[in-house]
């Protein structure tokens, strides 16, 4: 599948705003704690996936009822669902001046009555776009860090009408964004969150 950028403003990757706040002090202290350890900037993005991936709960597989959308109050509250998750590790990343797109999969639910629109990340580097899902592993999924060969937490299947969306944004969806702000609890969100991206 190809990428596409829905802008082609390649800067536009690195901005900040009141949800990828990487202008925040705990994102900046955040990220300077994790590329004091690495050696260079692909170094750097692993760690801060794995840190994201690994410590901060899926709040549907933590039973934590919290909604967090901003980036910040993600790394603050150490919870969130894939999308809060995927705007705080795009905001680590842009903190250091790495490229990162919001992108989204269509997938069934877990209980085949219906789909979901699910959110990762997607980073450039070697001047191609990498993604990469910071969701949290769990029984049966089992992502990582990769540029050598998607290892995403779900490979969509067309027969289910799963699908990737191949666009590459660089804000949050404002289907999926407007649900999120909105929410005030989890189970909410959960039966709120847009089943598609189509208008």
């Amino acid at each position: 599948m190809e990428l596409i950028q829905q802008n082609p403003d390649l800067s536009a990757y690195l901005a900040a705003d009141d949800v990828i706040d990487h202008h925040h002090p705990l994102v900046r202290e955040t990220a300077a704690r994790l590329a004091k350890d690495a050696e260079d900037s692909y170094a750097y993005a692993r760690a801060a996936y794995e840190f994201v991936r690994d410590t901060i709960p899926h709040s549907a597989d933590s039973g934590d009822l919290r909604v967090t959308w901003r980036a910040s109050d993600v790394l603050d509250r150490r919870t969130g669902i894939c999308h809060a998750k995927a705007h705080a590790l795009a905001a680590l990343l842009r903190a250091e001046d790495i490229p990162t797109a919001l992108c989204y999969q269509r997938l069934a639910y877990d209980a085949g009555t219906g789909w979901c629109v699910h959110g990762l990340v997607a980073v450039r580097f070697r001047g191609a776009w990498h993604r990469q899902d910071a969701r949290g592993n769990k029984p049966g999924v089992d992502a990582q860090f990769s540029l050598d060969g998607e290892r995403l937490a779900w490979t969509p299947d067309a027969k289910s009408s799963e699908l990737d969306y191949p666009v590459l944004f660089d804000v949050p969806h404002p289907k999926v964004l407007a649900v999120m702000r909105s929410a005030p609890d989890r189970p909410y969100l959960w039966e709120n969150l847009p089943d598609s991206l189509d208008p």
